[in-house]
């Protein structure tokens, strides 16, 4: 596993939109700053500047050609007859793009904290009561928190989507489409009233986690799941999916 991860850690870092992700993720909080409003400081530092949506793209980005171009490539084989199984490739993988996602959240962090002393919006005070009657500095850090288990959610879709198909320009097109479109098709599904109990728990419902949390009173009137239901959701699907693309990776012929 140690071999694993050094490898996969090394291919990552010698990437260049590993390091230039977390330039246009700067560039798109700044503009996120002036777009939103100078008055709206408190919004802002809670989700550090629209940072969710901004990290999920790069991570699809990122995430899509981990498996997707090694497989175009037959990288892929000299990994497999490299490893003891198949099984620690692919965790190796995940557990990689884990901790860029964490990279990135720490990052977006760092952003916000100095976002906060430019002029694009008024200075508020971290101790400032906002969410859940919680200061902001808490909901910032629970908004980055519950974020991490929503990328984790599109993360694992990604894979799945990459073990079955093997075009990483497709696996791309197709999770944006996902993440960009899943809140609409969600609600389509949701005004089909008589199968309301089971549609609520579609997965695409999922990806309202992160804006549920820090908009409760709008997206919960979209999901129709409390903020705990859409996280016990989320982690199942997580887990699901994780579980899922390992299976077809570990019965795909290369």
């Amino acid at each position: 596993m140690r071999r694993n991860l050094y490898q996969e850690f090394y291919k990552l870092g010698h990437r260049k939109i590993t390091w230039w992700s977390p330039i246009i993720l700067l560039l798109l909080m700044v503009i996120t700053g002036y777009g939103i409003g100078y008055n709206e400081g408190k919004l802002l530092t809670v989700t550090n500047y629209n940072s969710p949506d901004w990290i999920i793209l790069l991570l699809v980005v990122v995430g899509a050609t981990t498996f997707s171009m090694e497989f175009q490539n037959n990288a892929i084989l000299t990994l497999l007859t490299k490893s003891l199984n198949k099984a620690i490739v692919y965790l190796s993988k995940y557990l990689v793009l884990f901790c860029y996602d964490c990279f990135l959240h720490a990052i977006a962090i760092l952003f916000t904290i100095g976002l906060r002393y430019a002029p694009l919006n008024s200075h508020v005070s971290w101790s400032t009561i906002y969410l859940y009657h919680e200061p902001l500095w808490e909901n910032m850090l629970k908004t980055v928190g519950v974020d991490l288990l929503t990328t984790m959610f599109i993360i694992s879709l990604v894979f799945l989507l990459s073990c079955l198909i093997n075009s990483n320009a497709t696996v791309t097109i197709i999770s944006l489409l996902i993440v960009f479109m899943g809140q609409f098709v969600s609600s389509s599904l949701l005004n089909y009233r008589d199968w309301l109990p089971l549609i609520k728990w579609n997965p695409f419902n999922m990806i309202n986690l992160t804006r549920e949390y820090y908009n409760y009173v709008t997206y919960y009137a979209t999901s129709q799941l409390s903020n705990a239901q859409l996280l016990t959701g989320t982690l199942c699907y997580s887990l699901l999916f994780v579980t899922l693309g390992y299976l077809i990776f570990r019965k795909k012929h290369f």
